[in-house]
């Protein structure tokens, strides 16, 4: 039986929503009642949610994208937007595409954060999951820029935590393994099925299993959770 959340009245921005597991967020937020907006460098429809054009790592972007929104409160704030560059040895990588990495994963999130949490403050509530990954647990060959942008994104996730426990702001991250999306898929047959054969249940997951994680650490089910790292990895996850 599927578990569904009542989030009527509630506001939820969702970062890099567009495609794979963003869109499956923001998709069941919207089945829950929530009021979504969906941020995006690539502008995309979904039936129920408002989409806006936003890239992350401009600042100036976030600014004017909320101004724009003419919202009192933000309620839930998923920082998905991610960009996982190049499979390759770290020596061969492009300094560029390391720094669009980190500009992306890591600083783009603080850059939302920084401006949607004086929203959250303001009410003493709220609930931020940061989208991090496996990589930035483990770290992972061939992925070094993306498994050091990772683990700062579950690092700053335990720090903030502990900065604003004095509200009900609740901010947890969730480290996916492979999960069957376009990015991962982009990454070539032979990588992911060499990932798949690494994981113990011998598939990549679903992009509707992260989601179902994701709402619930947004649900008052989840109120005693907070710097907290869900793993979502079939069991590849090592601690």
């Amino acid at each position: 039986m599927p578990v569904t959340y009542d989030f009527s009245g509630r506001t939820a921005i969702v970062t890099g929503g567009s495609r794979g597991i963003g869109r499956a967020i923001a998709g069941q937020l919207v089945e829950s009642g929530a009021n979504v907006w969906v941020w995006d460098i690539e502008p995309a429809e979904l039936a129920g949610a408002r989409t806006l054009t936003v890239d992350v790592a401009r600042r100036e972007d976030i600014a004017s994208t909320l101004a724009a929104m003419k919202v009192d409160a933000v309620d839930i704030l998923v920082n998905d937007a991610g960009y996982l560059g190049s499979y390759r040895p770290f020596e061969q990588f492009d300094p560029a595409e390391w720094q669009r990495i980190v500009s992306v994963n890591l600083l783009g999130m603080f850059e939302v954060t920084h401006q949607v949490l004086p929203l959250m403050r303001r009410r003493g509530s709220g609930r931020i999951v940061n989208l991090g990954s496996l990589a930035g647990k483990e770290g992972l060959p061939g992925l070094a820029a993306y498994s050091a942008a990772s683990a700062g994104v579950i690092a700053f996730t335990k720090a903030l935590s502990r900065e604003i426990c004095d509200t009900d702001i609740r901010i947890n991250c969730v480290a996916p393994g492979p999960i069957d999306t376009r990015m991962i898929r982009d990454l070539g047959n032979e990588v992911v099925d060499a990932m798949i054969t690494a994981s113990p249940l011998r598939r990549l997951g679903d992009p509707q299993e992260v989601a179902g994680l994701v709402l619930w650490l947004c649900s008052e089910a989840a109120a005693f959770n907070t710097g907290a790292v869900f793993d979502m990895s079939g069991g590849r996850a090592r601690y």
